[in-house]
């Protein structure tokens, strides 16, 4: 009896840390996505302030993605040398840097700034939070885990344009936004430090199995030389390439397609981002359950091509068109988790942060690439080929993964033998 009292308590208490540990890494991820709306939102405040035009806002967010994905690939190995928990502090930090550029700006050049400060801030998190997540959390709820990360960042990239807009609105000054901004980073510097104990890696322990004692340690690069890692950098190039199309032209595509106005179109990046998150929610349950997660990962991404399909063809009522196209994002989301456990399992031990440094900043690369594709796509009048193209880069990306799982397969099969 005394046992199992005990068991459970301990249980118990692994719960509440892997909770606070999952929570934590939430709130901060979905921090990295709110950022990444730091500048976007309020461009036509920039627009009349400083008469920039629209290919100088361009270069301003491609240089934040260009920056974050070199930096993504780099501070992997920072986190897996110093650790994850003070590289975060500095990422929050570098965001409440790129909050004060942006409020005291007096032109392009101020703007920039904040836009590198910005990138640099968002570097790190991927690497950083996966190796807390992997190191800290039992293997029971690291699906849950990976699904909440998720969800934070797609709710960050929906609370940010409405909360820059709102202050510069209610406020009549945009500089005040960057304030609130400012505010925000050090808030979530204040629960990261709070909650500092839940986020240390260095009291965690790495799922994969040991290393056998006395074996040679591999070079640094070696994981460079692991045909998963590339293809699963591909997987994001692709999946992110899908998503930029539709967060950039989804709403003018639509209203040159069907002819809806601006005004409701705008809301289907939102209905896409949040069934994104709710398909999340269900990945999670997925991951526990799903041995071949390429599979899970296949028919998630399956599903949404076909309704971009759909949505292309040009046959379907408009609003039935702009709420397929939404509907999308469920197949994305549900895709998402098992995508993150899919890398933790291509990832050998102790290369965590290089890992995840490294794949994701095929996220930033394809952010990066995507945008003026499809924008010379919607220029070229051909505005059924954001919907189509985005459908052939989900297409790519199932092609990616299963290439992952079949890697996996195959080492799995040769470690059993």
């Amino acid at each position: 009896m005394n046992t199992a009292l005990a068991s459970s308590l301990d249980a118990a208490r692994q719960r509440r840390r892997d909770v606070t540990t999952i929570s934590t890494i939430g709130v901060a991820h979905g921090s990295s996505h709110f950022f990444h709306m730091l500048l976007p939102p309020l461009f036509p405040a920039f627009i009349q302030a400083f008469g920039l035009s629209y290919s100088e806002l361009g270069l301003l967010v491609t240089t934040f993605f260009v920056i974050s994905g070199a930096g993504q690939a780099l501070s992997g190995f920072i986190v897996d040398r110093v650790g994850a928990r003070p590289v975060l502090f500095a990422a929050m930090a570098s965001f409440f840097l790129a909050s004060v550029a942006a409020g005291l700006a007096q032109g392009f050049g101020g703007l920039m700034l904040a836009a590198a400060l910005a990138g640099v801030g968002n570097a790190p998190f991927h690497p950083a939070d996966f190796t807390i997540l992997n190191k800290r959390v039992s293997q029971a709820r690291l699906g849950h885990a990976f699904s909440v990360h998720g969800i934070s960042g797609n709710l960050g990239w929906a609370v940010a344009p409405v909360f820059s807009i709102g202050i510069a609105e209610a406020t009549g000054n945009w500089r005040l936004a960057y304030l609130g901004t400012a505010l925000v980073a050090l808030a979530v510097m204040g629960l990261l430090f709070w909650q500092r104990a839940a986020i240390d890696d260095r009291q965690g322990s790495w799922g994969h199995a040991k290393s056998p004692a006395g074996a040679a340690q591999e070079h640094p690069m070696a994981f460079l030389k692991l045909p998963s890692v590339w293809l699963c950098f591909s997987f994001f190039f692709w999946s992110t390439a899908a998503l930029s199309a539709i967060q950039s032209f989804a709403s003018p595509a639509l209203h040159q397609i069907y002819g809806l106005p601006l005004s409701q179109t705008a809301y289907v990046v939102t209905g896409y981002m949040l069934a994104g998150a709710a398909g999340m929610v269900c990945g999670g349950f997925l991951v526990a359950r799903a041995e071949r997660l390429e599979r899970t990962i296949g028919w998630a991404m399956a599903l949404a091509a076909a309704l971009l399909l759909v949505t292309a063809t040009g046959w379907l009522p408009g609003g039935a068109a702009a709420a397929v196209a939404a509907l999308a994002g469920f197949g994305t989301g549900l895709a998402g988790p098992s995508r993150d456990m899919l890398i933790k399992r291509a990832a050998p031990p102790g290369a965590t942060g290089r890992v995840y440094g490294t794949v994701y900043s095929g996220l930033d690369i394809g952010f990066a690439i995507a945008a003026p594709v499809f924008g010379a796509i919607l220029d070229h009048g051909m505005p059924r080929g954001v919907f189509a193209g985005s459908a052939l880069a989900l297409l790519m990306g199932i092609a990616s993964a299963g290439l992952v799982g079949l890697g996996l397969s195959r080492r799995t099969t040769l470690a059993a033998a």
